[in-house]
């Protein structure tokens, strides 16, 4: 198959799926969604009101005490049933992906679908053997012991950057410890949504389990945050909206997986070929476009013009261009915004004295405005835009250190406490690094993307990265109550 064999169908409209049907918005009201890579109307999608998510929320609860009854190994079947749909239609969503999101078919779109259907899976296995403890106690006459029940309804919004796999994160977790659902996702992915409440429906969702309700965030995702109708939330996105979710939700349980722009450190003992071409791959897959990308780099004096060379080696091999080419290996951003924020932080670092040595403009070229070039920048200094926010796009920006204890006075000048990577052939500095750096995971010889989904992500207390785990059983954990029972067997 090849870029030309694979061109999408004329531009339709698309439905809201709530309490078992294919609904329209209330007042028939659309919004359209177009390709990054060519800037092509897709679809329109329903722009739904605060009244179309309400009737979710209703439906959604009408749902839950019958699921909540549904046993575990029910359940369980009802996730391998969407798994064995995701993966006869894995073709299809793939390619879907791709039109709707913009990223590489076959060197990511793939790989994330083929994710997806893994994680309902193990979803579906981890729930028959999520254990309780019994509790030893004083009295010999009690046996306490706990249990695992659902919140409730769980309002769930999700991003645009992985539309498949991070919905996919709440979504099998929270239907395996028997929650129901309401799902606001990413306007300019939506039409993915649609596709994964079609394997829903495929696969025998009890009516009103899941819903899924499009628009602005501003009017249907607040309205299942702060609704009393929802139980729990469920997040994926930026910090500042995770902290608005925080204040419109008050009182619900959270689980927040927010921003991230931690360091990776490259020390002096490192492999600087292999470092090189293990950060570039965190750099520039999904074009940038993620939470865990690297896009601070700490290079030690003594290898830094090294490792520089080595970095704009890496991105002059980047192929940019269209997703759905087998040898493209970058595709476009995915709206006008994040190329704006990327344009603006490469005029900053300019500004600051910073050193573009390859990339740092959008790319003429191609169609659309939304393909930025791979971006290597040297002599970044702490006071960039680079170290201060998330960039979100295909930058390595790199800026030297000289002591153990420098490197971590940078690392920890920001807000964010996601993931730090650290580069070294210590086993000493290893350990060192990795109980110092303030972040939720450290990863060592590996970069900052690396994951898998039954692997706990998230943030670390003080920072602004998160609240809670999503990965596996400690999803599973966070999307369940645990609850305590005492029995006095006298």
């Amino acid at each position: 198959m090849n870029g030309q064999e694979i061109r999408h169908e004329a531009a339709k409209d698309y439905l809201m799926y709530i309490d078992g049907k294919w609904v329209e918005a209330e007042g028939g009201k659309y919004f359209s969604t177009y390709s990054p890579a060519s800037g092509e109307t897709i679809g329109r999608i329903p722009e739904g009101s605060r009244n179309d998510a309400v009737k979710a929320i209703h439906a959604a609860r009408r749902a839950a005490e019958s699921f909540r009854d549904v046993s575990v190994w029910e359940r369980s079947e009802l996730l391998k049933r969407v798994a064995a749909v995701i993966e006869k239609r894995k073709d299809e969503l793939a390619y879907i992906l791709t039109l709707d999101q913009g990223k590489p078919y076959y060197s990511e779109s793939v790989y994330e679908i083929a994710n997806m259907a893994k994680t309902y899976l193990e979803a579906a296995e981890q729930i028959k053997w999520l254990e309780t403890p019994v509790i030893p106690v004083e009295d010999r006459n009690k046996r306490v012991f706990s249990i695992r029940q659902p919140k409730g309804v769980y309002a769930v919004i999700t991003p645009w950057n992985f539309p498949f796999m991070i919905p996919t994160e709440y979504l099998s977790a929270g239907l395996a410890a028997g929650n129901t659902i309401v799902w606001v996702p990413a306007p300019t992915t939506s039409i993915c949504a649609v596709k994964l409440m079609e394997c829903f429906e495929e696969a025998g969702m009890p009516r009103g389990v899941v819903n899924l309700v499009t628009g602005r965030g501003d009017v249907v995702g607040d309205e299942i945050v702060s609704n009393p109708g929802t139980d729990a939330i469920g997040f994926t996105g930026s910090s500042a909206t995770g902290k608005q979710i925080a204040i419109r939700g008050a009182g619900k349980p959270l689980l927040l997986e927010l921003g991230g722009n931690g360091p990776t450190i490259v020390l002096k003992d490192a492999d600087i070929d292999y470092a090189a071409k293990s950060i570039a791959a965190a750099c520039f897959s999904n074009a940038g476009q993620v939470c865990s990308s690297t896009e601070r780099i700490l290079a030690h004096r003594d290898v830094y013009d090294s490792f520089v060379g080595k970095m704009v080696e890496q991105a002059r091999q980047i192929k940019l261009g269209d997703p759905f080419e087998r040898a493209t290996t970058m595709g476009p951003l995915n709206n006008y915004p994040v190329v704006e924020k990327n344009v603006l932080h490469a005029e900053d670092g300019r500004k600051r004295g910073a050193n573009i040595l390859t990339g740092g403009a959008v790319a003429q070229e191609f169609p659309g405005g939304l393909y930025f070039q791979p971006t290597v920048v040297a002599d970044v200094t702490p006071e960039c835009l680079y170290n201060a926010e998330e960039t979100f796009g295909p930058v390595a920006p790199i800026m030297p250190f000289d002591s153990h204890e420098e490197a971590l006075d940078i690392a920890g000048r920001n807000q964010w406490g996601l993931v730090n990577a650290v580069y070294t052939n210590s086993l000493r500095d290893s350990m060192y690094f990795a109980e110092k750096l303030r972040a939720g995971i450290v990863n060592i010889n590996e970069n900052s993307n690396y994951w898998e989904p039954h692997i706990p992500f998230g943030g670390v207390a003080g920072k602004s990265s998160g609240l809670g785990r999503v990965g596996g059983k400690y999803s599973i954990m966070e999307m369940s109550d645990l609850k305590t029972i005492c029995m006095n067997i006298r």
